[in-house]
């Protein structure tokens, strides 16, 4: 199984879309609300999102375009996460305009943040990048719940019904 170029795509145009939604959501918390433990591995929503800019920008710098990047900087906030996220956003949108299907289809060879060299299809990296997105937005959305705010929905499907109506 392959990717074409305008699934792929659309898949990260999902992910722009969602990250978008969840971010609008998340903007009216107080400080304390975006620092509230809740016991996951990133703790807390502003840490749960800082680990998923840190995550998008690591693969679209150093796995996908073969390149370092610029390291981010901190995010104490809603509005500087939109900041930083917007140039990340940025550059996957670039990219994916761009990509070839053959470029798409070739190999990207990296080491993990253990150490461990590793060679994989960009394709199956970009569907990793919005898969793994998807589990940490769904985080987020719980711990807005619970934080008293209605998350909009993130679904796939409501992205689709969004571009169609």
């Amino acid at each position: 199984m392959k990717l074409s170029t305008d699934a792929a795509q659309q898949h990260i145009d999902y992910n722009v879309w969602a990250t978008r939604r969840l971010l609008d959501a998340a903007a009216p918390l107080l400080l304390e609300q975006l620092e509230r433990d809740f016991g996951t591995a990133d703790k807390s929503i502003l840490g749960t999102l800082r680990h998923l800019v840190r995550s998008e920008s690591g693969w679209i710098n150093r796995r996908l375009e073969n390149g370092q990047g610029d390291p981010l900087p901190p995010a104490e906030t809603v509005a500087a996460l939109v900041e930083v996220w917007n140039g990340v956003h940025a550059q996957w949108l670039s990219f994916i305009k761009t990509v070839s299907q053959a470029d798409l289809d070739g190999l990207c060879s990296y080491q993990d943040l253990k150490g461990n060299a590793w060679t994989t299809a960009r394709w199956e990296i970009l569907l990793h990048v919005v898969n793994h997105s998807t589990h940490h937005r769904g985080q987020v959305a719980g711990f807005l719940r619970a934080s008293g705010i209605t998350p909009p929905p993130l679904d796939y499907i409501a992205y689709v019904r969004s571009k169609s109506s």
